[in-house]
């Protein structure tokens, strides 16, 4: 951890504005609940406005908008929660593992690793894996052959990179396997939770771009495409060949059907399932009840005209108090 700074110092490394005592010391970050004097927390909202009211925090980083909120030593910043993160880096830097190979795991001769990358105990790194520097596999993390993962990626416990997507065809009532052929490219700065799946391709790769941030649980399904600096909640599933654009954020459990485009800048609200292309950058939401089949999908055309038929009932509203 970090020494303890002032206000003042905080600012000069981060940017931002200090309101009051720019002299006032920090020596940890903490939610406005739990603070005391010497901690820093944050407020980005009127929800909070009583928990900012009661807490007990030495110093707190607010918006500009929210500035009067408080007469506690303060940091005025644009976006206070991003704010916040960096000034959580500063006291909580992040505990760089020891370059090297756990005597435990096992690496292909022919797998070929950055500088100072670790890799931790029982971990498999398979043949013609390619892996970036300062990048770090934590324990039990399998890296199929073929695998590209670029520069200071996380990969954390249970990790498994590379395995043969779910590629079957019919045939009589039997099902045969389809070699996937493809591999998975990972890019620079790309963090992936423990014991989430990311599968090869069938014919073309799996693309993961720069800065994508991947929480646990999460299934890729092979030749997904996701665009750069997307973020994807737990339990999230990608059905294969989907391809999902920059900037997006992915709440929990969502699920994506497969052989979709998902536009830039989109972002999907928890346990929403997505099952058509989305064209446009916005917000998406739908939760629907289960149902069999037939009935689910005579229900669903029901609700997409419900909006005109509510236009319909207010003209014919309008018409009767004539």
């Amino acid at each position: 951890m970090a020494g303890p700074l002032t206000l003042g110092e905080i600012v000069q490394r981060l940017g931002g504005r200090v309101a009051g005592n720019a002299d006032t010391l920090v020596h940890q970050v903490a939610s406005l609940e739990r603070a005391d004097a010497r901690h820093i927390s944050f407020f980005t909202g009127s929800r909070y406005r009583s928990k900012l009211a009661a807490t007990r925090a030495g110093a707190v980083v607010l918006g500009a908008e929210a500035e009067s909120e408080s007469t506690l030593p303060r940091i005025v910043a644009e976006n206070p929660y991003a704010y916040f993160a960096r000034v959580s880096q500063l006291f909580n830097p992040l505990v760089l593992q020891a370059p090297g190979i756990h005597p435990s795991a096992v690496i292909a001769q022919s797998a070929k690793l950055g500088e100072r990358v670790s890799i931790g105990a029982g971990c498999v790194v398979g043949e013609g894996v390619v892996l970036g520097e300062d990048s770090t596999l934590y324990p039990r993390v399998v890296v199929y052959p073929g695998s590209i993962i670029g520069a200071r990626a996380i990969v954390h416990a249970g990790a498994v990179i590379g395995a043969d997507g779910f590629g079957i065809a019919e045939d009589e009532g039997r099902w045969i396997k389809i070699p996937q052929i493809g591999a998975v490219r990972i890019g620079d700065d790309v963090e992936i939770g423990a014991n989430t799946t990311i599968d090869r391709g069938a014919l073309d790769d799996t693309l993961i771009e720069d800065g994508v941030k991947i929480d646990n649980q999460v299934q890729v399904g092979h030749n997904c495409s996701i665009g750069a600096h997307t973020a994807m909640a737990g339990c999230t599933g990608v059905a294969g060949s989907t391809r999902i654009g920059r900037h997006c954020a992915i709440g929990a459990a969502a699920q994506i059907l497969g052989h979709l485009e998902i536009a830039d800048h989109v972002q999907i609200s928890s346990c929403t399932t997505i099952s058509r292309s989305i064209h446009k950058p916005g917000t998406y939401t739908g939760l629907y009840p289960s149902s069999d089949n037939a009935s689910w999908a005579r229900y669903t055309a029901w609700v997409r005209h419900l909006d005109r038929l509510a236009d319909r009932v207010r003209t014919l509203e309008k018409e009767k108090k004539k």
